[in-house]
């Protein structure tokens, strides 16, 4: 089985995915994807494509039955490599699939960190991410208030198993998101 290039990627998740956040959400998880396989010495465009498609069958099946084990029907029936799908299952809880891999572990730990970040440059006077600090994510990380809906339990528990304090993991995402402000709208 082979793996998908970006551009195949991208041409699916554009084919389910119509939400121009859920794509920059997409987007936000391959760049942090595609980091965290260059400091595990991995492959950056097999974790980043992998990255962008976790989430492409949401708005299509948003059931917790249903996603993203949907999608992973349509990843086979493609002949995507099982290393790939397996990432994608286990980056929810839901679905009992263990996380093994580094692949895995990096998917499940960035996936809800991109949306708080972006809710914290979202509350910034210029709405941008440069201005967004590690600091700046940790004092409204403090806030559970703020983006309520954000599993900080889920962020902690996969930055442990990438083996990265919380802080270093939030400056880790932070800087890849950054790298890509513009496509991001940040």
């Amino acid at each position: 089985m082979s793996w998908p290039t970006r551009e195949e990627a991208y041409v699916l998740l554009k084919q389910y995915a119509k939400s121009e956040n859920l794509i920059k959400h997409s987007l936000a998880v391959e760049a942090a994807m595609q980091d965290y396989a260059r400091k595990f010495k991995e492959d950056p465009e097999k974790w980043g494509v992998t990255g962008l498609l976790h989430d492409f069958d949401y708005e299509k099946y948003p059931t917790l039955g249903e996603h993203p084990a949907k999608g992973a029907e349509t990843l086979r029936k493609k002949g995507y490599p099982e290393e790939m799908i397996h990432a994608i299952l286990s980056h929810g809880e839901h679905t009992g699939v263990p996380r093994q891999t580094f692949l895995d572990k990096a998917l499940y730990a960035v996936d809800e960190l991109t949306g708080l970040i972006v809710a914290v440059a979202l509350v910034r006077p210029s709405k941008h991410i440069d201005d967004v600090s590690v600091k700046s994510v940790m004092k409204k990380w403090k806030d559970k208030a703020f983006a309520r809906g954000v599993d900080r339990g889920n962020i902690e528990k996969g930055a442990r198993d990438l083996g990265v304090s919380l802080k270093d993991h939030v400056g880790n995402v932070l800087e890849s998101m950054k790298r890509i402000s513009a496509e991001l709208g940040l």
